[in-house]
Order: C-alpha cells, then sequence, then structure tokens
C-alpha cells in the first residue's frame, strides 16, 4: 500500500527588525539602491542566516548596519508577524532597550537616509509592513499577519 500524500512543507526566510527606542522614538532608515523599498524607510533589519539564531542575527545586524553594539540582554522579541510578499515570510520584530555607541549610517550604499522620528509622527513613505508592526508595539498586539 503507498504511504498517503502529505503536502509540501514550506519553508520561510526568516528576518530580525530592530525597534531601536529613545524618548518616544524609533530609529528609521530609508532605503536607497536596493532594488526593493528604496525611497521608503524601515528599520534597521536583516535575514537571518542558516545555521545563525534570532538573537545572534539581531547583534549582527546592529553592528553592521547602525555600528551599535548590543548584547542580548538588551533587546527582547516584542512582535511576530507571518507575512506574505513575494513569498511568505516570518519577521520577528525586537525592541532595544539599550546599546553601546551612537547610530551611524555604515551601509551608504544601501541607505540614505538615518534619523529618529516619533512614534506618533512616522514619516508617509514608511514600509507598509513595518508600520503596521510599530502600530501593533503601540498596542501590545504580539502576532499579526499581513498581507494575506
Amino acid at each position: 500500500m503507498p504511504a498517503p500524500h502529505r503536502p509540501q512543507r514550506d519553508r520561510y526566510p526568516v528576518a530580525v527588525h530592530l525597534f531601536f527606542l529613545a524618548d518616544g522614538q524609533v530609529l528609521l532608515a530609508r532605503r536607497a539602491n536596493t532594488g526593493w523599498g528604496d525611497g521608503h524607510y524601515s528599520v534597521p533589519a536583516g535575514h537571518v542566516d542558516a545555521g545563525e539564531s534570532v538573537t545572534a542575527a539581531a547583534v549582527r545586524e546592529a553592528r553592521e548596519e547602525v555600528g551599535l553594539h548590543l548584547h542580548p540582554e538588551d533587546f527582547a522579541v516584542v512582535h511576530v508577524m507571518h507575512r506574505r510578499s513575494d513569498d511568505d515570510r516570518i519577521d520577528f520584530f525586537l525592541a532595544v532597550a539599550r546599546w553601546e555607541g551612537e547610530p551611524t549610517n555604515c551601509e551608504s550604499h544601501k541607505c540614505d537616509d538615518l534619523r529618529w522620528f516619533g512614534l506618533e509622527e512616522l514619516p508617509p513613505n514608511i514600509i507598509p509592513y513595518v508600520r503596521h508592526a510599530l502600530k501593533c508595539l503601540g498596542s501590545g498586539e504580539v502576532y499579526s499577519e499581513f498581507g494575506w
């Protein structure tokens, strides 16, 4: 007797997004020359590499993108999003309470502006799913689905 057919399991790209928060503001970077979302603001973020934990990816991305040093106890997962884009994705959003250093645009070839915005005064040209995650941060919603 043949084995029952099982649906293929999806493998989702996983990303970390860092909410650097200070005095009611969030650090945003405007994308440039990337081919995706150029001209729109987002938070420092990146994919989790194979064999890398979400925590390790957060520490790495903070250093690579904005030159900040983090310790795992300095941040916490505040939101998880299952997102439909060109493919299905899982995004972890981490609120960063403390860091070492001053934010610097370390990827000027991919970012043409780095600055603080009030959480109630976000720019109109922010990546929509990032805006949604920031709204969820404000309401305490820890999980959402976006783009379905």
